[in-house]
Formats: C-alpha cells, structure tokens, sequence
C-alpha cells in the first residue's frame, strides 16, 4: 500500500504547475510530528483556526480537536486556507471524547501536556526536547483543560507571565508554546522529521486540496494501476 501511495503522490504532482509542486517539495522536509497540538472542548471557532493557522506556520503537521460540547467550524477569514495543509483529527464520536483522544496520543507515543496557570509541574521553558514525542493540550476559553485532562496529562504546564492577568488567549498560548518548542526542535539532534511514508500521505492531503479533480484523476490512475 506505501508504494501504492508513493506512486499515487508522483503521478498527482504531474498536476501541478512547477512552483507549487517544488513549494510542496520544500515544505515536506520541514514538516513534523514530533510536537502535536491537542485542543480541547473549545467554544470560539476563530481561536481553532488561528492555533492551526499557527501549527502550519510552524511546521506541524496534527491538530487534535476535541468536542464535547462545543463543534468546530472553520473560521476561514482566521485560518487563511491553513486547514488545506494541516491534518485535523476531530474526536466527537464518544461520551468520553477526552478519555479516548489521550489514550489515542499515548498510545502512538506522545508524551501528554497539559497547559494550565494553576498546580503545574513545570513551566514551558522546562520542557526537554526528546526522542519522545510532545502533545500539548490546551482546554477551553474560561475553564481551561478539563479535570480529566489535568489528571491524565503526564504534565501540566505553565507558560511564564509576569503581568497581572492570569492566562494568554488559547491561540496565542499555541503560537507561543509552539515557537518555543519547534525552535529547540530544530535545534537538537532529535529526529523529529516525518517518514517517507508520513511525508507520502501529507503530500497526499496536499495535492488532492489543490487538484480540480483530484478524485477522477485518482480513479484513472488506481485503474490503469490494476490492469499491469
């Protein structure tokens, strides 16, 4: 199936004009899994779409949107277009949407962190970058992370302020949480790029988000596959 989606992606890019199939050549090599953002529960759509329009502009690839009692919709005037190049999970299928997104991210190896002001075990400057791979959640406008969230977590993490209010906007959190960390990131010796199959399906996601047609020419390029 890897060299049937490796393949798929080498005919797709014939699709596209020059520029933007060597932009997507460019970016691919930046991109990570590494560090993925995890939010939880939140009720104002614009701050989702400005922390994915963060995530893209720092290279990460997963967001992870969970909706208990809130539903996302795209702010577009917010995300510029970034939702086309980042991957969305969206967790809305269960009673305990939480418990099952954590598990999720644990399970493939991230270290959970929980954001919080309040009972932290560290602050953002602390956290060490390792083979170990970071999910930083961070919970909805005025409660914050859920209390299950904060017990799960394996940390819970402050973000240094020295004003008088107690908390930054969540997609301003994001942004400053991912600056920080994808720049220690990009500076260790971590192998923090995605693998050729991970670099395969994101490449996947980008060239059917820019392709008119994408699924018949697909369609043309499984079936001419099935007659060799």
């Amino acid at each position: 199936m890897s060299n049937l989606k490796h393949n798929l992606v080498q005919y797709l890019k014939e699709f596209v004009v020059d520029e933007r199939r060597e932009l997507f050549e460019e970016k691919i090599q930046q991109r990570t899994k590494h560090i993925t953002v995890v939010l939880e529960n939140i009720f104002q759509g614009r701050n989702i779409s400005a922390s994915i329009r963060s995530a893209d502009c720092f290279g990460v690839q997963d967001v992870h949107v969970i909706e208990n009692d809130n539903i996302f919709n795209d702010d577009s005037e917010v995300s510029m277009g970034a939702d086309k190049w980042v991957s969305t999970t969206i967790y809305n299928q269960e009673e305990d949407n939480t418990a099952k997104a954590i598990k999720k991210l644990k399970d493939e190896g991230y270290q959970v962190i929980a954001a919080t002001p309040h009972n932290t075990d560290c602050d953002l400057y602390d956290i060490e970058i390792s083979e170990q791979k970071i999910a930083l959640i961070f919970g909805a406008e005025v409660r914050g992370c859920s209390e299950q969230t904060l017990i799960l977590a394996d940390k819970r993490m402050r973000i240094p302020m020295y004003g008088f209010t107690e908390s930054f906007n969540i997609s301003v959190s994001v942004s400053l949480s991912l600056q920080h960390l994808t720049y220690k990131m990009r500076n260790s010796a971590v192998n923090w790029k995605m693998s050729q199959d991970q670099q395969d399906e994101t490449l996947l996601q980008w060239l059917r988000n820019s392709i008119k047609s994408s699924m018949q020419i697909e369609d043309k390029f499984l079936k001419l596959q099935s007659e060799k």
